[in-house]
């Protein structure tokens, strides 16, 4: 039994700020709670440098009677996770500066994004749900946070069906632990693939539904376009892209890990899911001219080209190195776009945006390049992204999906030039800037989606054998 709690400094960074935080913050005077940011920016560079030289090591290991696994994925993961979190703080400062509830903005976002990292690393159902509490609490905080009418809405779907969902996942974790007499995987993986099929079969459908409202897929994505539109902009961020990698690694270590040898048909299940999703994502957002419920049908979307990577789990060697590149793309390009949004925050339909290039071609030409980004258009990350899951998905020998998401990535152009256009429109006014945190945090977005694309390949040359495969 390895206790090593050294393999935990990324966690326990953000627990830890989280605690110290809240106390500080009753403390201290409201014009120094940025001192609250400051220690959840320290915390996340903290597991940034850990995980660093946890993946220098090329060493796997297991915590907790093996609960917790550190590994590959894990530490792509953190990576993800931890500089999404710095992303999302950065744009977060003008919107919560000086608020009565400032500090605990940022202890609730410190916590959530602990949870996350738990649902990247969980090697045990129940430590699944765990983490499937610890993300989702705080987030429903926050996400009515404003406590406005909007928010208050937002923050009640979102609790709604996280508990509906949440209990739905703790009675298929109930159902597998009958099936295979234990929850961890790989105790699961030697007993599930002799017990009964449909035992098995209702479990897994149970726990894939609590993760599938994690991530906002199909059937379990109402919540997404009410969230994102009805919370604060950096809320909405968040919920469009932490749950996501937390919840599509958990799902992929889920099916790798305990039904490699199971006789239940979960890819073909997983292959229609991922048609439904993307293509209501995209058919959804053509009709929208709210910039956030336009970002938040984009992203169901994407989930739909995310889920192909966890339909081919056992039959693909490269769907965890596609699924882990294009998380990464996915993440920074699509935190850049609410930056933007962040740094505009009257600017709420697509005709708001009518003229920007002429007064601010700065935020215009990040826009572009994350729009264009989500799209797939290279040179940026989610380029090749899309262009390693849908190799996969061909190598696992779903071609027809692979077809599917290629035609769904050129319908998707359609909404996406429906907000480029406007921005380049000679009438409009200037829309009123927020502050520089924003901008600087669409920035750093925009050069980290260009920099995933242009530099990825190479990378994945260099780290095709030890590190993603």
């Amino acid at each position: 039994m390895n206790e090593n709690l050294a393999a935990l400094v990324p966690e326990l960074a953000l627990l830890g700020a989280a605690v110290v935080g809240l106390l500080a913050g009753s403390w201290l005077p409201r014009r120094r709670q940025w001192i609250v940011a400051a220690l959840a920016a320290a915390a996340c560079a903290t597991g940034l440098a850990a995980t660093a030289v946890t993946m220098a090591a090329d060493r796997e290991q297991t915590v907790f009677s093996a609960a917790f696994a550190v590994d590959t994925a894990t530490d792509v993961g953190r990576l993800v996770v931890l500089a999404a979190l710095l992303l999302i703080i950065g744009m977060s400062v003008e919107t919560v500066r000086n608020h009565p509830r400032e500090t605990e903005y940022w202890v609730l976002l410190l916590m959530t994004g602990a949870g996350t990292l738990a649902l990247v690393g969980a090697n045990d159902l129940l430590m699944l749900f765990a983490a499937y509490l610890l993300t989702g609490v705080p987030a429903y905080t926050l996400a009515g946070f404003a406590k406005d009418a909007p928010g208050t809405e937002a923050a009640l779907k979102y609790y709604l069906m996280g508990a509906l969902l949440g209990i739905t996942m703790l009675a298929g974790t109930a159902l597998l632990h009958a099936a295979g007499h234990a929850t961890h995987y790989g105790t699961l993986a030697a007993t599930l693939p002799s017990a009964p099929y449909g035992l098995v079969a209702v479990g897994l459908v149970g726990v894939l539904a609590g993760l599938l409202f994690k991530i906002g897929g199909v059937p379990a994505h109402f919540w997404v376009p009410d969230v994102t539109d009805g919370a604060p902009a950096p809320v909405a961020a968040y919920v469009t892209t932490l749950p996501k990698v937390g919840g599509l690694i958990a799902g992929y270590r889920l099916l790798h890990q305990t039904l490699a040898d199971s006789d239940v048909n979960r890819s073909l299940l997983l292959a229609v899911l991922a048609a439904v999703t993307m293509s209501l994502g995209n058919l959804a957002a053509f009709f929208q001219t709210s910039v956030k419920r336009l970002l938040a049908y984009s992203t169901i979307s994407q989930v739909g080209y995310l889920l192909m990577a966890l339909a081919v789990t056992t039959r693909s060697d490269a769907a965890q190195r596609s699924l882990l590149v294009y998380l990464a793309a996915y993440a920074v390009t699509n935190l850049g776009a609410f930056a933007v949004v962040t740094a505009l925050p009257r600017a709420r339909t697509l005709d708001d945006y009518r003229g920007l290039a002429r007064h601010r071609p700065d935020l215009t030409a990040v826009l572009v390049v994350c729009l264009l980004g989500l799209v797939g258009t290279p040179p940026t990350g989610v380029f090749l992204g899309k262009l390693e899951i849908f190799s996969a998905t061909i190598d696992g020998g779903y071609t027809w999906l692979a077809a599917l998401a290629v035609a769904n990535t050129v319908a998707s152009l359609f909404y996406y030039l429906r907000w480029i256009g406007p921005l380049f429109l000679p009438t409009g006014t200037s829309p009123t800037l927020s502050a520089r945190w924003p901008t600087a945090t669409a920035y750093c977005a925009a050069v980290l989606s260009l920099t995933l694309g242009i530099a990825g390949q190479a990378v994945l040359t260099v780290a095709e054998g030890p590190l993603l495969r």
